[in-house]
């Protein structure tokens, strides 16, 4: 018997669920990002982390993160050069208890203790 998967945890839902090209012009397909993708991408693009602080502000293994990165980096890339509609739902993930803006453990309640961009 397989054992269970690991839940993965997510700081916060996204506030915009649905992109697409802007011209309706869409090639009809819809590609579909996991909750825990973004996560990921949002951790490690928008918030500078290495995969491994990414890792274990999520609870899960590195290995896990690298790899959902690039499934969702494809996914992203796939919707952007194809004009397909990408959507953010789904996925197996425990959402924190507290909101972004005051979650220690999703880096904005607390000091950050990451060097400054400009040096």
């Amino acid at each position: 018997m397989a054992r269970p998967r690991k839940r993965r945890r997510v700081c916060g839902l996204p506030i915009y669920k649905t992109f697409g090209p802007v011209n309706g012009k869409d090639s009809g397909e819809t590609i579909i990002l996991s909750v825990e993708e973004y996560e990921t991408i949002r951790l490690i693009d928008l918030e500078g982390l290495e995969q491994e602080e990414c890792a274990n502000r999520m609870g899960v293994a590195r290995s896990t993160v690298q790899r959902m990165y690039t499934v969702a980096k494809q996914k992203i890339a796939d919707s952007i050069v194809n004009g397909k509609v990408l959507k953010i739902e789904g996925g197996d993930y425990i959402l924190c208890e507290l909101d972004r803006e005051t979650c220690i453990s999703c880096g904005r309640g607390g000091h950050r203790h990451r060097r400054c961009k400009g040096q």
